[in-house]
């Protein structure tokens, strides 16, 4: 049964780093594993870091880059400068701090290809308000909390609801294509959507209580 999606590729960079992995990283918050690796400079501590966000990126690069190709280097490049971005800033809330540097990231790209992107509905539609909004690229602090949440409430769902909904909604694909990428029945992928859009409603009436 074929699940994964392309973002997967960009474990191979970091591969050596993964394979070196600590058990004792993974019970540490990341502002412990930033500290620590201020102090020892040890590049496994931004393996840990970069397993436990990788997917988190990756969706923050289509959201903007739109082009998995696009996001997939992109996502590589957001890691590769954490290496020095982790020795050289004060950084209280990474997650936070991480979506902010990736948006950067991006937003120069696109600069750099002189386009004028609009985010596309797409990603979005079908999901409760105050997601089916209009969303464009520069917005408002209250709207791009609320992206950020949402890509966080993303990573919370089941495996099968994740992979669906990120074909559907970021790779366009029908419901058939998901059926035949993922080996789920017609049934299995509209399941998973519709459970997978409940589901992430409910975490973002919890997260505003």
């Amino acid at each position: 049964m074929q699940t994964s999606i392309g973002f997967h590729k960009i474990h191979l960079i970091f591969l050596p780093l993964l394979r070196q992995s600590n058990l004792n990283q993974e019970g540490l918050t990341d502002n412990e594993i930033i500290l620590r690796y201020k102090q020892t400079r040890d590049q496994e501590l931004v393996g840990e870091l970069f397993k436990r966000y990788t997917r988190f990126v990756f969706l923050v690069c289509m959201k903007y880059l739109k082009e998995e190709e696009q996001a997939k280097d992109a996502a590589m490049q957001v890691f590769e400068a954490l290496f020095e971005k982790l020795k050289k800033h004060d950084i209280q809330h990474f997650k936070p701090w991480l979506h902010s540097v990736v948006k950067n990231h991006c937003l120069t790209l696109l600069r750099k290809k002189k386009t004028e992107p609009v985010f596309q509905e797409e990603f979005y539609r079908g999901f409760p308000d105050p997601v089916e909004s209009e969303y464009v690229l520069h917005l408002s602090d209250e709207k791009e909390s609320m992206l950020t949440k949402l890509e966080s409430a993303i990573l919370s769902l089941s495996k099968e609801q994740q992979t669906c909904i990120e074909l559907f909604y970021l790779k366009k694909m029908c419901y058939q294509e998901v059926a035949a990428k993922t080996g789920y029945t017609d049934k299995q992928v509209k399941s998973y959507i519709q459970n997978g859009k409940r589901n992430l409603r409910l975490m973002l009436e919890q997260h505003d209580r």
